[in-house]
């Protein structure tokens, strides 16, 4: 206000001022219009208030600065009438520029104040469509989150892959850094890390570690709720109870769902974050829906390893059997009738039904797997399998693959997952033959099996537990290989717990008739042959020959008589037979042959078969066909004994002229067939 005024004074003083001025020098001084001037200029600038101001000064001032010009004799008062309407106009002028100013000034506020208001609705429009957009950009990802679990569950049956790949896919779509999925032991029930995806561990959470039963996935696979926690929250669980982990690895939010699938819960699926940002309560809604997708993938994952591993189980069975079937020696039944037969057999009776481990000794081809086979049928398992392994025959390194089994990669060439005999034979009995044969590496883990009822397979880091009864066989002197360090001592009194020795063919010679025609039956039939008789030479010869190689040397021998046979009657060739298994003759004649080593026969030589031999050779020591020939004996070794044991090979020799000259006639010759009729020679 007072600038205004002050601005009138000096425009009034401006125009008096150049007035005098003008008057000093003599010249003409219209202060007329320099006064209209600073009127007008006071009126159009100032206001009303200072043009008014400047009109009265101006009238004031004008008595002593008029110069009177004479124009029809006006008088000075006159000019205070024009200075008015002057003042007036110039003040409407000024007063409608200034409203004009007003009016475009409100008129640009409200425009801005629109354009601002404008401007605020569309940045929150471009606002909510960018929010709308990213909830539509997470509901797409969640969606096809959803999307990639089925394809999942659809592609991928291991479970293990299935899992990190669905992990994998978690962790992407909910901005975590760390998912993991939680099953329980099959065979302890504790609840363990089984998948882990997190790219920054440190490396205190990882796949197969467990969980104490009052840590959060735990409290969460128990009551079947969800729980989330976060370190901003304030709920911080109980630190011992598994959570030190989460704190080492720098974890800040966590949250776990339940796995559930027809009411059956399966698991804890588990997610983290290394930042402190607590998962909301939408998160946990569409968590729920993923584990649930996750818990149907789990569920078929698991029903397709039991369907798989039974199909592998049935597979191996299957072969196990068909092997059976194509085996030789698989008899229903043990052929005999001998004393020593009768022992065996009553053992077996007593230590079936107890389930002991069971050890069987003896020669080869002695029917080791026959006895260890009666034992399982006439035992509490026998509706389970009956599985055997020939440790002899598979290298170190692969019987331990076929014994335990092994994991898909455990070594060059596994190309699949292989169930071991171990687990094949759970609830039955595993027939070890050869035990003798083990490694000393490999004993060890027998004899855990033993002890503990456990094992792992290769490759593999999950306790197995099996009932199995162990029936082991051996041809060798375990108790020799103990003391010579080639077996372990505790494996051997662990195998050793029922020993059974399975008696040598020349210790049943008895039995030798039965299973003889058992044979000849057998291959007769398989070959189509008719097979009915047979020399009693030629039997009695079988059955005082001292079969080294025992029942299976037996079977083979009459299986290439059945062959050689072209009539009924079964031709055994009796000299071939003793001429590939005894020594050498020392008759010049004589071709050199190898023979068989004495000492495994000679306690076996009595007086009477040497009596006996005598009387079939007639006297004859040496040669071919001679009683040394017959038992397997070198003719210096034969005179020995006979000698030491007092026999004269000519009354022998003269004893059986005069039994064959008194002989009646009736009597069936020596050379006479008898039927191959079982029951007949029972």
């Amino acid at each position: 206000m007072a600038l205004r005024y002050g601005a009138a004074i000096l425009l009034v003083a401006a125009a008096l001022g150049t007035a005098l001025v003008l008057r000093h020098e003599n010249l003409p001084h219209p202060f007329t219009s320099f006064s209209f001037a600073a009127i007008a200029i006071t009126f159009w600038y100032c206001g009303t208030g200072p043009g008014l101001l400047a009109l009265l000064l101006s009238c004031l001032a004008m008595s002593d600065f008029f110069v009177p010009i004479r124009l029809r004799n006006p008088s000075s008062e006159s000019y205070i009438v024009i200075y008015g309407i002057f003042g007036f106009l110039v003040n409407w002028f000024s007063a409608s520029r200034r409203r004009a100013e007003r009016l475009l000034t409100e008129a640009r506020d409200s425009l801005e104040v629109r354009v601002a208001e404008r401007t605020g609705e569309l940045t929150r429009t471009n606002e909510q469509l960018q929010s709308t957009q990213a909830e539509l950009r997470g509901e797409k990802d969640r969606l096809k989150l959803l999307l990639d679990l089925n394809n999942s569950m659809v592609s991928k049956l291991e479970l293990r892959d299935l899992l990190r790949v669905i992990s994998a896919s978690v962790r992407r779509v909910m901005l975590c850094d760390s998912v993991g999925v939680n099953l329980p032991d099959p065979e302890t029930g504790e609840l363990k890390l089984y998948a882990l995806d997190f790219p920054g561990a440190k490396g205190f959470l990882r796949e197969g570690m467990s969980h104490p039963p009052d840590s959060p996935p735990a409290r969460v696979f128990s009551t079947g709720q969800p729980s989330t926690f976060s370190l901003g929250s304030g709920s911080t669980p109980n630190l011992e109870a598994d959570f030190n982990l989460y704190y080492d690895e720098g974890l800040q939010s966590s949250c776990w769902l339940p796995l559930i699938s027809h009411d059956r819960r399966l698991g804890v699926l588990g997610l983290s974050r290394l930042a402190a940002n607590p998962f909301s309560q939408d998160d946990v809604h569409f968590l729920m829906q993923v584990a649930s997708q996750v818990a149907i993938a789990v569920e078929n994952a698991l029903a397709y390893g039991r369907i798989s591993e039974l199909t592998d189980k049935l597979a191996q069975e299957k072969l196990y059997l068909e092997d059976e079937i194509r085996t030789e020696a698989n008899f229903k039944e043990i052929v005999g009738t001998s004393q020593a037969l009768h022992r065996v057999l009553k053992l077996v009776e007593t230590v079936a039904p107890t389930g002991s481990t069971v050890l069987i000794s003896g020669e080869t081809g002695t029917g080791k797997e026959l006895i260890a086979r009666a034992i399982h049928d006439l035992s509490s398992r026998s509706s389970k399998t009956f599985v055997k392994l020939n440790c002899a025959a598979l290298p170190a390194g692969l019987l331990e693959s076929e014994l335990f089994g092994h994991e898909k990669g455990a070594f060059t060439g596994a190309v699949a997952q292989r169930v071991g005999r171990l687990e094949l034979a759970n609830h039955g009995t595993l027939f070890l033959d050869e035990v003798g044969e083990i490694p000393l590496e490999l004993q060890p883990k027998l004899l855990r099996i033993l002890q503990e009822r456990e094992f792992e397979r290769l490759g593999s880091t999950r306790t197995i537990q099996t009932d199995v009864r162990l029936i082991a066989a051996t041809n060798r002197d375990l108790a020799a290989m103990v003391e010579s360090q080639k077996f372990r001592s505790d494996l051997f009194f662990r195998l050793n717990v029922f020993p059974i020795e399975a008696p040598p063919l020349r210790e049943r010679s008895e039995d030798i008739p039965l299973l003889v025609r058992h044979f000849a039956e057998e291959f007769s039939r398989r070959m189509n042959r008719r097979t009915e008789t047979i020399s009693s030479e030629t039997m009695n010869a079988l059955c005082q020959y001292a079969w080294p190689g025992n029942i299976r040397e037996l079977q083979n021998v009459i299986e290439r008589a059945v062959i050689l046979s072209s009539g009924p009657s079964l031709k055994v060739p009796v000299a071939e037979l003793h001429s590939l298994s005894m020594p050498v003759s020392e008759d010049p004649t004589s071709e050199s042959t190898k023979r068989r080593p004495v000492r495994s026969i000679l306690a076996e030589v009595d007086r009477t078969q040497m009596v006996q031999a005598l009387q079939e050779a007639g006297g004859r020591v040496g040669g071919r066909d001679g009683a040394a020939a017959r038992l397997g004996l070198k003719r210096t070794t034969f005179i020995t004994r006979m000698k030491k044991l007092g026999i004269d090979p000519i009354q022998v020799s003269e004893r059986k002229v005069d039994s064959t000259d008194t002989s009646d006639t009736a009597n069936v010759p020596s050379t006479q067939d008898s039927p191959l009729d079982l029951n007949s020679s029972k």
